[in-house]
């Protein structure tokens, strides 16, 4: 799978993890230069509170566009770490011939 926003690549990996049909990006499969750490938080029943960034694309922000659970609740501790995205990012298959 591959994140995307604009030519941007953000991640790629085949080892996200699919919940409520957000795939989560292993960390290291993140491109971190172009993720700008946001203040935003938010929090899940289930999951716990989930921390945000903001892709940068030269003089453009897609702001809160990426999340992650730092330290999740125990129903969902396989995604710590991991990013999953949002907001115009485009989550595809980065081989379109294994589809």
């Amino acid at each position: 799978m591959r994140a995307r926003w604009n030519d941007v690549i953000i991640a790629e990996s085949d080892q996200t993890i699919v919940i409520e049909g957000n795939h989560y990006f292993p960390p290291d499969s993140i491109n971190t230069a172009v993720l700008e750490p946001s203040h935003t938080t938010t929090t899940c029943a289930w999951k716990g509170t989930a921390h945000y960034y903001s892709v940068i694309d030269g003089a453009d922000r897609n702001v809160d566009a990426a999340w992650y659970y730092p330290e999740p609740l125990p129903a969902a501790s396989e995604i710590a770490g991991y990013l999953a995205f949002w907001r115009g990012v485009v989550v595809e298959d980065s081989d379109p011939a294994s589809s």
